[in-house]
């Protein structure tokens, strides 16, 4: 490599001229302040050549040709041509969204699988329509060329009617997580699924994995709490108790999912009430987020008999977590099931399985960097 030639991080890819590693075992490439170059993927390793520090060329150079079972290096133009070409584009739609860790998480796992994604933010919160946006949102998504989008609050089921098919899971739930584009026949398809119900699942399996389900009170009966229930049920939870400020919502969600799953289901008004004789409890609403600070019940109701699951994840320790730590329970946080409805429509957005551990340590690290921030 020539020595005027600049290194910068692969966290970054562009479209500039590129350093090819190709090799088999895992390894990083690193300079004196831990900033990684290149990353752990087995394979053909992509390295970012331009802008940067030129001081350390040198040493970053040593380190390329002192790694294991070293086959080339070499420098080549027009990525577009190399594996870096699978580009997909995504975003998130959703209201106060701009400290979502989405668009990190998807990015680096993609760039692990040597793939390019860029995931954009579409927060309501910035459109003076707010929710009403929406059905334009999902147009232009769809002419722009979106491999796909994610949907949050307030939109996973004010989404369902301006699909053009639902998912088999998304259906049962009658709300929208993940929208993928599918070109058929000459036109693009918008495709809704729900990876909200398994992702949660997942978390919750790996967090609190002897669980006592015998009785169990979901708090919120919109869409997060609609997939979350269908799990939850799924999982072998006995009696399953609906919750919500809405009444008439929690009832008509307990009729659907006693089509389904009999009459394990029931609609309370009353929280207290619904707590009598439970094992655990899961938050499905938005309260506890940093834009809607607060409990979504009495902290007095808590006690240590009780688990405690939380689905939102900013902040990851909400004030439900510690008043549930302080009361004995033992508690699984919204993070578990952000990666594991993550995983999922990863895999929806660009056909490749990603590695689950992988982000699930990369969101804890991201998690971990914010706080200290």
């Amino acid at each position: 490599m020539e020595h005027s030639a600049y290194l910068r991080p692969f966290a970054r890819p562009t479209d500039g001229d590129l350093i090819r590693i190709v090799r088999g075992e895992g390894a990083r490439v690193f300079d004196d302040e831990g900033t990684t170059y290149i990353d752990a993927v087995a394979g053909l390793w992509y390295c970012n050549i331009g802008h940067g520090r030129p001081e350390m060329a040198d040493a970053i150079t040593a380190q390329l040709k002192t790694l294991e079972n070293f086959h080339s290096f070499d420098r080549f133009t027009n990525p577009a041509a190399e594996s870096l070409a699978d580009k997909r584009l995504v975003g998130l739609i959703g209201a106060g969204i701009q400290r979502s860790l989405s668009p990190a998480l998807h990015e680096q796992e993609a760039r692990a699988l040597g793939l390019r994604l860029h995931y954009q933010l579409i927060d309501l919160d910035r459109s003076p329509q707010g929710a009403r946006a929406l059905p334009g949102l999902i147009e232009a998504a769809r002419t722009m060329g979106f491999a796909g989008l994610n949907i949050t609050y307030p939109c996973k089921q004010a989404v369902v009617p301006l699909l053009d098919a639902l998912s088999d899971e998304a259906a049962a739930m009658g709300a929208v997580n993940t929208v993928v584009f599918r070109a058929e026949g000459g036109a693009t398809r918008a495709i809704g699924h729900n990876t909200d119900g398994p992702g949660w699942a997942w978390g919750f399996r790996r967090t609190l994995p002897r669980a006592d389900l015998s009785r169990v009170v979901l708090l919120g009966a919109g869409g997060a709490g609609s997939a979350i229930a269908h799990a939850a049920l799924r999982l072998g939870t006995g009696t399953l108790v609906l919750v919500d400020r809405e009444a008439e919502r929690a009832e008509a969600l307990a009729a659907s999912l006693r089509e389904r799953h009999g009459d394990r289901v029931l609609a309370e008004a009353d929280v207290e009430h619904a707590l009598r004789g439970a094992s655990g409890v899961i938050h499905a609403t938005p309260t506890g987020m940093d834009k809607l600070p607060g409990l979504p019940l009495p902290a007095a109701l808590l006690r240590p008999s009780l688990w405690v699951s939380e689905i939102v994840y900013f902040p990851l320790e909400t004030a439900l977590l510690r008043a549930a730590r302080a009361a004995g329970c033992a508690v699984c946080d919204g993070g578990t099931m952000a990666v594991g409805q993550a995983v999922g429509a990863f895999e929806l957005f660009t056909g490749r399985a990603p590695d689950a551990q992988r982000m699930q340590a990369h969101f804890r690290s991201l998690v971990a960097a914010r706080g200290s921030a």
